[in-house]
């Protein structure tokens, strides 16, 4: 298949792969490693939130290798929902199951092994840990649905992607406190932000199919609208480093990563989609950065 979709990334770890694994690895996404950042760095916030100075490595290592998997599950669920509206849109028609080359027996076999996968992971965790992660597969299963009933499938998207942060307190600490909830709900701020300026890629495609999002709810107040969720964002983290009292290069941090996040804002342009992912994957720095000031605001 040729690299023509930006959906399409042939390239890196799926070029390097024999030809008949890259439809499977297709469908998991690791062409597009990008998604697993971003349910990732949620995760590792949750561990090196409740880190007494360094966050555990093991368990970072372990949230890693989830993530890949889960991500993966979560791609091929929503293709096996989405198999029949992905041919009517132009970035996602070349997927595996869009265009046959993964039939949906394969897919769904593919999905059970991940799974399965999944839940060998969260087998090195504690029991609060397990429980939290299985509540988790409610959202997984669900969220892809709910570009069909409502104008916001990216609030749902936010309650997945961001529940790392609550697996990763409860992993070091065994419970979820004040500071992770409030991170949680900063993450489903940020994800609304960030997936609604990706959303801007199909909002075309999608108007014509009658798929839901915010970018089409929002249409061209959306700037306005993810710079309110970005300050929220913002808020919302310095209000949890002040409860979990880190230090105060924690907050100066996390204004840079502000800053960083609304200078993507001002050079993005909605209507020109590789422009749309472009400033959707710089959502990646902005997690590292955060990473990086609850990990300096604990261990100074």
């Amino acid at each position: 298949m040729t690299d023509i979709y930006t959906d399409i990334r042939i390239r890196g770890i799926v070029g390097a792969m024999p030809e008949q694994w890259r439809p499977y690895a297709r469908l998991m996404r690791l062409d597009k490693p990008i998604g697993t950042w971003l349910l990732l760095l949620p995760c590792w916030w949750g561990v090196a939130l409740s880190a007494k100075l360094l966050p555990n490595l093991w368990f970072m290592l372990l949230f890693a290798v989830g993530a890949v998997v889960m991500r993966g599950a979560g791609c091929v669920i929503n293709d096996i929902y989405d198999r029949h509206l992905d041919k009517q849109v132009e970035r996602t028609q070349g997927r595996p199951l869009a265009s046959g080359e993964v039939s949906l027996f394969q897919a769904i076999l593919l999905l059970l092994a991940l799974l399965a996968l999944g839940l060998c992971v969260l087998l090195f965790f504690n029991e609060a840990t397990i429980a939290t992660g299985a509540l988790s597969l409610l959202l997984v299963f669900t969220y892809p649905l709910m570009k069909r009933i409502t104008w916001w499938p990216q609030l749902f998207l936010g309650f997945t992607f961001n529940w790392g942060v609550l697996l990763g307190g409860c992993a070091v600490a065994g419970h979820i406190d004040f500071a992770h909830l409030l991170a949680y709900i900063a993450g489903i701020c940020w994800t609304l932000g960030y997936d609604t300026i990706y959303a801007h890629q199909d909002a075309r495609d999608d108007a014509a199919v009658g798929i839901k999002s915010t970018a089409l709810l929002f249409g061209d107040h959306s700037l306005r609208w993810v710079a309110l969720f970005y300050t929220l964002t913002i808020l919302l983290l310095l209000c949890a480093g002040w409860i979990a009292q880190m230090d105060a290069v924690y907050k100066w941090i996390v204004l840079v990563a502000g800053c960083y996040a609304f200078v993507q804002l001002v050079m993005w342009r909605k209507d020109d989609p590789e422009n749309c992912l472009q400033r959707f994957k710089s959502n990646r720095d902005f997690g590292a950065i955060i990473l990086v000031a609850i990990i300096l605001g604990k261990l100074l």
